[in-house]
């Protein structure tokens, strides 16, 4: 016969567990709402630098611009930033990343180029230290919401690797957040900058909003209207050197926009994960409570059965 007090406790145990997952649920949709926000109020600033960018180069395209963040050489050798998570429990999100990151590697071996690693995140560097990889620098015990001086630090380290040579190419493997429960690992490449990186795009804002009691994400399209400047503007200094200073900065919002996605699709994978542990916890309570009360009837069929018994045997 099952132990009454032994299910008791199991499931007293399931009902603390279901508390804690949905108490981690609640505070990743928080840390979701945060990123969104985050993701809105750096875009005015993403909008007119790229604006600027994109008229200076229309102002410069029958020009010779030789800038060091144009060059495009004979790649040998590639840097990789690949942004994984420091925490678990957020569902298959860092294993997806390792897998692409790695598929990424034997391409590049398979062309007979070199590689160095740049990590964010200590899941991706645990990983990839045990198995010896060239890691040029990590990044870990980052904020949860990505900040600009974080971004920029990673930038400076990837453009002294390009400047120096030490790579040809950087390439950014990060998960572009899709929806609250897909995400999708991507290869961007940020160094050399192309001028069709230059050219504005479609863009989307996602916000986490409530429908039915339930979480849901609205997605919208933003579209930026890009005014070149008038052709008789005259610049004060050399346009080259403005694009020239203007670069890095593009670069930072670009690597900032993708730890902001990435932390995105960390916090919704978390979300989804502890929402499915609290629906299994739930379940496996309300199993736990049929054995409990199974046993519970089966002990007390069997101690009637006995006092019947006694009874009969006086008699």
């Amino acid at each position: 016969m099952p132990n009454l007090k032994a299910i008791r406790d199991r499931i007293q145990s399931v009902k603390n567990t279901r508390k804690i997952t949905e108490a981690m649920r609640l505070v990743a949709a928080a840390k979701v709402r945060r990123a969104q926000e985050q993701v809105i109020a750096t875009r005015p600033f993403a909008d007119t630098l790229t604006q600027v960018l994109y008229s200076l180069q229309n102002r410069l395209q029958v020009e010779d611009v030789d800038l060091p963040l144009l060059k495009q050489r004979e790649v040998r050798s590639v840097g990789l930033l690949v942004v994984s998570g420091d925490r678990g429990l957020c569902g298959a999100y860092n294993a997806n990343i390792i897998r692409r990151a790695e598929q990424r590697l034997r391409e590049l071996q398979q062309e007979g180029v070199a590689y160095q690693l740049v990590i964010t995140g200590r899941k991706a560097n645990q990983y990839f230290q045990r198995r010896e990889a060239p890691i040029a620098n990590s990044f870990t015990n980052l904020e949860q919401i990505p900040t600009a001086d974080e971004a920029s630090t990673i930038a400076d380290e990837l453009l002294s690797l390009f400047l120096s040579e030490t790579v040809d190419r950087v390439e950014l493997i990060y998960t572009r957040f899709v929806s609250l429960i897909s995400s999708r690992p991507v290869v961007q490449t940020l160094l050399p900058l192309t001028p069709q990186g230059l050219e504005v795009k479609d863009d989307e804002i996602f916000r986490l909003t409530t429908k039915g009691g339930a979480f849901d994400v609205a997605r919208e399209k933003v579209t930026s209207e890009v005014s070149s400047f008038p052709k008789d503007m005259i610049f004060e200094q050399d346009p080259v050197q403005i694009l020239d200073a203007l670069l890095p900065l593009y670069l930072n919002n670009q690597l900032l926009r993708a730890l902001q996605e990435s932390a995105a699709s960390e916090l919704a994978a978390r979300m989804t994960a502890m929402n499915s542990a609290s629906d299994n916890a739930s379940e496996l309570v309300k199993t736990l409570t049929r054995s409990f009360n199974k046993a519970r009837q089966a002990a007390i069929t069997q101690e009637i059965m006995e006092v019947v018994a006694g009874a009969n045997s006086l008699t």
